[in-house]
């Protein structure tokens, strides 16, 4: 099949976090392609950060520490001064392994724990990757936002782990003001591919058009693209109606191997 000609190539909007979408429009950007943030979660810092740090203070009494999210890991590192080497780490996703190793944990030097299979980054994948007998009776600690899926925690508890959950971060919907409204409608008045990478955000997406109180407005953004990275995300999506959703796999290298650029 022929590449699109560029005139045809529609934009792509990114709904990440703001500040995680920046690298990503970039390389969209170099590749040719028209990137548009519109950050769907917004992550805020805990109103009290007290409980986090008094856990993080003794991280080296945990024999696993999992992070459920590259927010959960920078949030949690501006609390830790440095890793305790010997104990390892869990991760679901390509995004969390570069969070860490901005902070300096790779491969290398620590033990990172992450889904053996990159087409399921996620809990269920993370599970495939631990010796759950050898973490029976001992306490895992889960860095995550104020609300999650309990999936992880509860697989863990049933195999006879400690399991302590700590708040790194809290996430909320954006504001629906006139600019967002504004911007929003521009998007459902064109066509886009939209990258989309967490079903909260995904539901919030269309939580919005809702809120639009536009009749056209759930039907036309049904009718866009969307590319997402776990199969979760895309069970989530075409419950909610999209019928054009392609699964690329985790990781930005993935995400940009699934969009087409001009030549």
């Amino acid at each position: 099949m022929q590449p699109s000609p560029p005139s045809l190539l529609h934009p792509i909007v990114i709904t990440r976090p703001a500040a995680q979408a920046g690298a990503l429009a970039q390389q969209i950007a170099a590749r040719g392609r028209q990137p548009v943030i519109f950050p769907l979660l917004e992550i805020l810092p805990l109103s009290d950060s007290a409980p986090l740090q008094a856990v993080l203070s003794k991280l080296d009494t945990y024999a696993l520490v999992v992070f459920v999210s590259p927010n959960a890991i920078d949030a949690a590192f501006q609390h830790i001064a440095s890793w305790p080497l010997q104990v390892p780490i869990g991760i679901v996703g390509e995004g969390s392994r570069a969070a860490l190793a901005r902070h300096g944990l790779t491969a290398r030097n620590a033990t990172i724990f992450s889904p053996p299979d990159p087409a399921k980054t996620d809990s269920e994948g993370l599970l495939l990757a631990l010796d759950l007998n050898a973490l029976r009776g001992r306490q895992v600690l889960l860095v995550r936002g104020e609300s999650g899926r309990e999936f992880f925690a509860d697989n863990l508890l049933a195999a006879g782990i400690k399991v302590q959950a700590v708040a790194a971060y809290r996430r909320q919907a954006p504001v629906l003001d006139e600019t967002l409204k504004a911007r929003l409608q521009q998007l459902l008045d064109s066509e886009n591919d939209w990258i989309l990478t967490s079903s909260e955000a995904l539901r919030h997406l269309m939580d919005l058009v809702q809120a639009l109180e536009n009749s056209t407005g759930v039907a036309k953004i049904q009718q866009q693209k969307l590319l997402v990275p776990h199969a979760r995300i895309a069970e989530t999506a075409h419950a909610l109606g999209f019928t054009d959703v392609t699964l690329t796999g985790s990781g930005d290298e993935r995400l940009l191997d699934a969009l087409q650029f001009p030549l």
